[in-house]
């Protein structure tokens, strides 16, 4: 899979590369490894508890360092692009700041979750924490080896530096704190880290039950990359907040409540040093979410699935947000308040005609509506004459 993979990106070099300047080879490599190989949420689908999840994010980093050798070596001299991985973390913070179990297993949710990826290519190898971890559970599971795949001395040399600048999608904090899991329970990832995961109930909730607005922890998680990976470049790639009911929401504030505190903890990161060249929120549309599929919406722009046209309508964080990026994210603080009156006005009005129907062109109305009523009443008085035929015939 590792050459398969090289070839496809050697493709799109080859193809893309003259406009194409910035390439990321995975986007959220721990959802894939996660939820595809130990959970099976997401496809495969393989629920290979303790050590799937391991082994898949093994191959992903080799891919990824192959891939960017080969675009270094070969593609880097006349394209001029630079290559990097996209890695989606939240932030731990521990529940007690004065226990050290609870400072520790803090350490180890952002190890096993950024780090499991980060490490290995800024620093070489696996975080020392998680080796220690899955080794001792392995070895207490009496298995020779550990469950965590191990770099030869020539991989890690090889996987070390390869990122020309660091993706990272952020969406949310936990709280947690030390637990520790009996031995006879089956092996896991999320039992090999000893910890567990608390919210603050006072967190605003507004997207799905997993994504709670808790602005600070944005801030704490990029200085967390600076110190520990050496300021790389960093682009934010992916944050933002979906709605939590399945309707029709064009008036978003909770969302432009959510853009405004990340992104202002993200001006402050700036200021601590942070090396932020760039923020994408997420996202542009309404699409397909993993295995949520449309039903959960993270876009500035409502779509209509259901419409075979999928009409797109502006909801009220796609006025507030062309403001902030207009400002590049430093507004007059004056104006803010004047944007936020004028996108909760339009997202009204444009809301109203959504509700009444009114957005749905005469056309649309006839080959959507229509003319299907019309085809199933045929149908049905057919089948009627054709029933009434036939008893009369006996």
């Amino acid at each position: 899979m590792i050459n398969y993979f090289n070839d496809y990106a050697n493709l799109c070099f080859e193809k893309f590369g003259d406009r194409v300047k910035h390439w990321i080879t995975f986007s959220n490599p721990w959802a894939v490894a996660e939820k595809g190989y130990e959970t099976g949420e997401h496809a495969p689908g393989l629920k290979l508890g303790g050590c799937g999840a391991y082994k898949a994010a093994h191959h992903i980093i080799k891919t990824h360092a192959k891939v960017w050798h080969s675009y270094n070596n070969t593609w880097r001299s006349e394209q001029q692009g630079m290559v990097g991985i996209s890695l989606t973390s939240g932030w731990g913070e521990p529940v007690d700041p004065h226990s050290q179990a609870d400072i520790d297993a803090a350490e180890r949710y952002i190890q096993f979750h950024l780090g499991w990826f980060a490490n290995p290519i800024y620093r070489g190898d696996y975080p020392e924490i998680m080796k220690n971890y899955v080794g001792q559970k392995s070895a207490q599971q009496g298995l020779g080896t550990s469950r965590l795949p191990t770099f030869s001395l020539q991989e890690k040399t090889y996987i070390k530096g390869t990122s020309d600048f660091l993706g990272i999608g952020h969406f949310t904090t936990r709280y947690v704190l030390q637990r520790s899991f009996p031995l006879l329970q089956a092996s896991s990832y999320h039992t090999d880290r000893d910890l567990a995961e608390l919210v603050d109930p006072k967190w605003p909730a507004p997207g799905p039950n997993w994504l709670y607005s808790v602005p600070w922890g944005f801030r704490r998680l990029l200085n967390f990359i600076k110190t520990q990976y050496g300021n790389p470049l960093i682009y934010v790639t992916e944050n933002g907040v979906s709605e939590k009911e399945q309707c029709t929401q064009l008036c978003d504030e909770w969302r432009i409540e959510y853009l405004k505190g990340y992104i202002n903890e993200m001006l402050k990161a700036l200021n601590d040093g942070v090396n932020v060249k760039g923020y994408t929120a997420w996202s542009l549309l309404d699409k397909f979410e993993w295995n949520k599929g449309f039903s959960e919406r993270f876009g500035f722009y409502h779509v209509d699935f259901k419409n075979k046209n999928k009409p797109r309508y502006p909801k009220a964080s796609a006025d507030f947000y062309k403001k902030i990026i207009s400002a590049n994210g430093f507004p007059n603080p004056r104006e803010v308040g004047n944007w936020y009156r004028k996108a909760m006005d339009t997202c009204s009005t444009t809301h109203q005609h959504l509700a009444t129907g009114s957005l749905i062109t005469p056309m649309e109305m006839l080959s959507e509506i229509v003319l299907p009523t019309v085809f199933a009443l045929c149908i049905l008085i057919s089948i009627v004459l054709l029933t009434l035929y036939l008893r009369s015939r006996r």
